[in-house]
């Protein structure tokens, strides 16, 4: 197993492999993990019983991951990373700026998934919490080292043995004293059904800063509806069922959320030694995904300030770097993580669902899939160093979700007047999608006049 050579530089035919069917289990591994399971006991925190949060879940998760599913089809048609892919919406050095908040978006979650995991080793563990930490920090930095096809690997046998384990899991979770009025469809709310389906919806988009990224090896000729309904497929399935089974757990578990991946280890009874080892095996693989993404956000920053070639051995100085400051933002301890992890993913969505709309606008709306390659990596090429018109629709739209915003941390005035109904994300999806439409149809020079076909690029960055 060679470290892998590439960067965010073009995909050639040549190293194109796969097929799409391997997109299934790369989503569905991702979500097996007691970090999807802790997102599943949000509902039930803030008040709904299991019939309403299980179908918040549920549509949350159909909702988000189309829009999560329609970045990873771009990856076998471009054959490049998906946050480079976005120099050709906000240009070269404009990218920089949602770049910033994908690069604390990977933070966050390398935090929340390592804490998790931590925790629960910590009672089979001989070693200390920071030692665990240390630990898992240094699995997840081997095999993001290794890249693209030790990923694909390991997610394989991720989803695999994830379904052995988690329909057991399951099995055992509906047999715990639940009450039978939990699965009823009384005392609903509509402000927190609808917060509870932003986090379902938020869940599936946090993959799209790096969705494609695991695509972009493809050959180009791989049917665009397969590539996303693979993707799809995969990610409903296995998110929608670990955050209704974490809703289940926390019903049927008291003080369920102090210590999720040690209750659903004590599932098992004597077996919950294996089960340590499973949900440490499950949390490394999903933070790679973080070191992986963070590695190729940091390249794509530096790259316009430095032409850098990406040897293994500088992959492997700044995937070492980034893995140690990650792994040191962890030992920062968490009083209540059920609470930071609940603003966390408000946090994300207030940022990914503008950038997300720009993106896809612009791809499927603007330039139908067209674009020149060699100037998405060009200072002077047609996407310019700058796009005022998609970092103001971006900056707009985060302004303008600000009153509609409901967290621990602050409730805006919309959201106050709407009795904690949070609109924040139907705004940061339609401002931008239509601000950035709108504005670049009317530019001097027409998107139309930018279309060239997909060029590649032989030379690794």
């Amino acid at each position: 197993m060679q470290v892998e050579k590439r960067s965010i530089d073009f995909i050639p035919e040549t190293e194109r492999h796969g097929k799409p069917g391997s997109l299934f289990y790369i989503w569905f591994g991702a979500n097996m993990n007691i970090t999807t399971i802790a997102s599943g006991v949000l509902p039930v925190v803030m008040g709904l019983n299991l019939f309403w949060s299980a179908l918040a879940i549920i549509i949350g998760s159909l909702l988000g991951a189309i829009f999560m599913a329609s970045h990873s089809a771009q990856g076998p048609k471009l054959g490049i990373p998906q946050m480079i892919q976005s120099r050709a919406q906000f240009g070269v050095l404009g990218a920089v700026l949602p770049l910033l908040f994908v690069m604390l978006i990977y933070l966050g979650f390398f935090v929340s998934n390592t804490l998790l995991a931590a925790q629960a080793l910590e009672s089979v563990s001989p070693l200390p919490m920071s030692g665990n930490i240390y630990l898992i920090g240094a699995l997840c930095f081997v095999v993001a080292l290794y890249g693209y096809r030790l990923i694909h690997r390991l997610q394989k046998l991720l989803s695999i043995l994830s379904l052995v384990v988690f329909v057991a899991a399951t099995m055992l979770a509906l047999q715990l004293p639940i009450p039978a009025e939990q699965w009823l469809p009384t005392g609903f709310s509509l402000s927190k059904f609808l917060v509870a389906v932003s986090i379902a919806v938020t869940w599936q988009l946090s993959y799209a800063p790096y969705v494609a990224d695991y695509s972009r090896y493809l050959p180009s000729s791989t049917p665009t509806a397969q590539v996303f309904w693979y993707s799809y497929a995969g990610t409903v399935s296995g998110g929608a069922w670990m955050m209704i089974l974490g809703a289940i757990l926390s019903v049927g578990i008291g003080d369920f959320s102090s210590n999720v991946g040690g209750h659903v280890a004590g599932l098992f009874g004597a077996g919950a030694v294996l089960l340590f080892a499973f949900i440490v095996y499950g949390q490394v693989s999903i933070n790679v995904f973080n070191l992986y993404g963070a590695f190729m956000s940091t390249i794509t920053v530096i790259e316009p300030f430095a032409r850098l070639k990406v040897t293994p051995r500088v992959r492997g100085v700044f995937m070492l770097l980034i893995s140690l400051v990650a792994t040191a933002l962890c030992t920062i301890s968490q009083d209540d993580f059920i609470n930071f992890f609940l603003n966390f993913i408000f946090f994300m969505s207030y940022f990914l669902i503008p950038w997300t709309a720009i993106n896809l606008v612009d791809y499927y709306c603007l330039r139908k899939g067209q674009y020149r390659i060699d100037d998405i990596f060009d200072l002077n090429g047609i996407y310019g160093r700058v796009n005022r018109v998609a970092c103001g629709s971006f900056l707009l739209a985060i302004a303008l979700e600000i009153p509609f915003m409901n967290t621990t941390l602050y409730v805006g005035p919309v959201a106050t007047a709407l009795d904690g109904v949070d609109l924040a994300w139907i705004v940061g999806l339609l401002v931008p999608a239509l601000s950035y439409y709108w504005l670049m149809k009317r530019r001097t020079h027409p998107v139309a006049r930018e279309l060239a076909p997909v060029g590649s690029r032989s030379e690794p960055n």
